[in-house]
């Protein structure tokens, strides 16, 4: 058997995407490898295949139990025999799943990196031949990456200590140039072959929004993607729940999920969405990473993330089974406050030494400033995110700068209010107290300086001071104000301008559009569909590991009507003819002879 066959027989497919066979050559080539891949690029065949060609077991160090449990699942559905070992597995369970990799019957181990230099897990690798060590979600062994876990550095000591050095391949969806290379140093990779493919995902749609009142925009977006499944990011527990209580009054199918929650409840509500009991979950960025769910057809971001590397990730788990899916962020001044308090109040971290705090509470401050920047730029959303990962790219047509979704507002006079209130505090005082002398608030900062007797105190206090915070923020980001050492805030030259109403100042607005996916022989896709559920209900799985929507859809447009025609499908491996082909063959022949 080779590479082809093994993609064919057990994943359905008949080529490889960009850049897996690269990766898959050197695996087998006995080289170490380094994948840079966007989400839904299919990291994961590029060890899947090589595990079931190479002669030992492949062990799959991967973070999260619920990735693990839903890959180890689709795997079996495939025929791969594989396995995971976690903290939530029962005695009995882990006895179990033991003695089954001890007697050969595993081809994949998944688990995770805070197991690996356990003595037990130890004692178990010895034991069996490993040709493989797979690195999933790789950049959270560097510092300077979004979800650094002082858990991966352990991986180099873990290889280290088999009997024989086996091939190590490593895979992340987001990296920087700086990550790449902590990734190379820090899990020991020796001269690997790397895949930097593409970080563009063409099926995503990105837009900007800002809205006034964001839960009112929230609703206008649900109302456009009925019937789809979708998440809503927000960047606190309270934030979470205020938000899920409310889309619940207003009867929206939504759950919600974040750390403060039991363990029991978060994987109730995960399932729910995953199993589609429920269109909506409303979490914070402690749900997806690793979340195998293909039919996600949008992501809102409630609240601006505190970086580029969470934003792309988060946004990326919509459309992972390529077809058209929006990524929808809504953006207001306020945001920015709530990450530069995540900032100053870090969670601890007992690893990291006082130095190394200092310098990533300064790296965590530039990201956010090219978060805010990319916010409020005007500039194409997705050559901004290429740029950002170093890659090069023309203006997309895909977002709401190219395609005109944004129009343009005029801003002159909060422009005039805010700059003269910077003048006025002889552009030394931070954005808070520029706020609050616009908004004519007392405080006792305010009273000892006597700015409360300056001719803009109150000049703004019918605006909201989010509404104010933004126009700041804005101002900052295209370089009408500058921010000093000490956070004091000053005027550009360009400002004299605008001041002396010579100058307009115009800024980009927004309005939600629908945006649809073409179907074909829509009556044949509904029953496609309940039999596909049927079938995972029955086996208590979630619909898309019988078959994605990519594939029911195809099977909907193309009307297979024999095995052959059905195999070559995409997404219909040989184990699935075996056990769904003739009833979905029975289901396409009964619609084409009612219709006919």
């Amino acid at each position: 058997m080779d590479k082809f066959s093994v993609l064919k027989q057990y994943f359905g497919y008949e080529q490889f995407r960009q850049g897996q066979e690269k990766i898959i050559d050197a695996i087998l080539g006995g080289r170490d490898a380094l994948g840079v891949m966007p989400t839904g690029a299919g990291k994961s065949v590029c060890f899947q295949v090589p595990a079931m060609l190479l002669r030992g077991v492949t062990v799959v160090i991967s973070p999260l139990i619920s990735l693990m449990r839903d890959q180890v699942t689709a795997l079996s559905e495939c025929g791969i025999p594989s396995a995971y070992i976690n903290t939530a597995m029962t005695e009995k369970e882990y006895n179990w799943t033991r003695e089954k990799i001890k007697r050969g019957r595993v081809k994949l181990i998944y688990v995770a990196p805070e197991r690996l230099m356990t003595r037990d897990f130890l004692s178990i690798c010895k034991r069996i031949e490993i040709s493989l060590v797979a690195v999933d979600e790789a950049h959270c062994v560097s510092q300077w990456g979004q979800d650094f876990r002082p858990s991966y550095l352990k991986i180099k000591d873990f290889v280290e200590l088999l009997d024989k050095r086996p091939v190590v391949c490593a895979f992340t969806a987001t990296a920087t140039p700086r990550v790449r290379q902590d990734i190379e140093k820090l899990l020991c990779l020796e001269n690997p072959e790397t895949a930097l493919t593409s970080f563009d995902r063409e099926n995503l749609y990105f837009e900007i929004v800002k809205p006034k009142d964001k839960r009112i925009a929230v609703r206008r977006y649900l109302d456009l993607y009925t019937g789809r499944s979708g998440i809503i990011y927000c960047s606190s527990r309270k934030c979470v729940d205020e938000l899920c209580e409310y889309l619940e009054s207003e009867k929206y199918s939504v759950t919600k999920y974040h750390a403060g929650m039991s363990k029991g409840l978060r994987l109730e509500n995960q399932e729910l969405f995953k199993y589609n009991k429920k269109q909506i979950i409303v979490a914070t960025n402690a749900f997806g990473m690793g979340i195998d769910k293909p039919d996600v057809s949008f992501v809102i971001h409630f609240n601006m993330p505190g970086d580029l590397e969470s934003y792309y990730q988060e946004a990326g788990r919509a459309g992972r089974d390529g077809r058209k899916a929006d990524c929808i962020l809504l953006y207001g001044g306020n945001d920015v406050r709530i990450q530069q308090y995540f900032i100053n109040h870090p969670e601890e971290n007992d690893e990291l030494s006082d130095e190394e705090k200092e310098k990533l509470k300064l790296l965590r401050k530039q990201k956010l400033s090219q978060m805010v920047a990319y916010c409020e730029g005007e500039a194409c959303l997705r050559q901004y995110i290429l740029s950002y990962f170093g890659e090069k790219s023309e203006r997309c047509s895909n977002c709401s700068v190219c395609t005109g979704v944004l129009t343009s507002v005029d801003i002159t006079l909060p422009a005039q209010k805010i700059f003269s209130c910077i003048k006025r505090l002889g552009e030394k005082e931070d954005a808070v107290t520029v706020r609050d002398v616009l908004k004519g608030k007392i405080t006792p900062y305010i009273e000892e300086n006597g700015f409360g007797e300056l001719s803009t105190f109150g000049i703004m206090n019918d605006t909201a001071e989010s509404v104010i915070d933004e126009y700041i923020s804005y101002f900052i980001s295209v370089g009408y104000v500058a921010v000093g050492k000490s956070g004091g805030l000053s005027l550009n030259k360009c400002c004299k301008g605008i001041l002396r109403g010579e100058k307009a100042v115009r800024r980009l607005s927004d309005r939600p559009q629908k945006r649809t996916d073409v179907k074909t022989d829509v009556m044949l896709l509904v029953k496609l569909k309940k039999l596909r559920r049927e079938f995972a209900r029955k086996a208590s799985l979630p619909d898309f590991i019988v078959f994605t929507d990519v594939t029911i859809s195809a099977m909907a447009r193309i009307k297979p009507k024999t095995v052959t025609e059905l195999e070559a499908l995409p997404g219909v491996s040989r184990s699935k003819i075996q056990k769904y082909g003739a009833a979905f063959l029975k289901e396409i022949n009964r619609h084409c002879s009612e219709k006919s």
